[in-house]
């Protein structure tokens, strides 16, 4: 009985290990693609990463599209990300933004939080693109 015990008690453990490990893989594949959307300048992608229900209530306007046209990213560097509950973690982005008709360069600081999403195992990101309107 007590084998019996044990090895159930070891079925379990590794289950949860292994969905562990699939959400930490799904956590990195979705940061990779959304900062490789990004670094490419494809905020239509990127826009892809948001949560459905975010993108729901605040979509994207005609003048933040408008915005998002008009720069080239020249870098994009993450720092993290780091957990901040079972089901969340934050990260930090340094954005350096080159505008296409001046070849002006700005950075921006883009402050994401991301969400595990248990029903669909997708991370979500919460915080919406970055914004990227030139600080003066």
């Amino acid at each position: 009985m007590r084998r019996i015990i044990i090895a159930g008690c070891v079925v379990l453990l590794l289950a949860a290990c292994a969905t562990l490990q699939n959400k930490n893989q799904s956590r990195d594949d979705t940061l990779d693609g959304y900062a490789a959307a990004l670094r490419w300048g494809d905020f239509q992608s990127a826009w892809s990463y948001v949560d459905p229900a975010v993108r729901a209530e605040h979509p994207l306007t005609p003048q933040q599209k408008a915005l998002y046209n008009t720069v080239r990213v020249a870098e994009y560097d993450a720092s993290g990300p780091s957990a901040t509950g079972p089901d969340t973690i934050q990260q930090t982005a340094q954005i350096s933004l080159i505008v296409k008709t001046s070849q002006r360069v700005y950075n921006v600081v883009d402050h994401q939080t991301w969400h595990w999403d248990a029903k669909a195992k997708h991370w979500w990101l919460e915080s919406g693109l970055p914004d990227i309107s030139p600080q003066e």
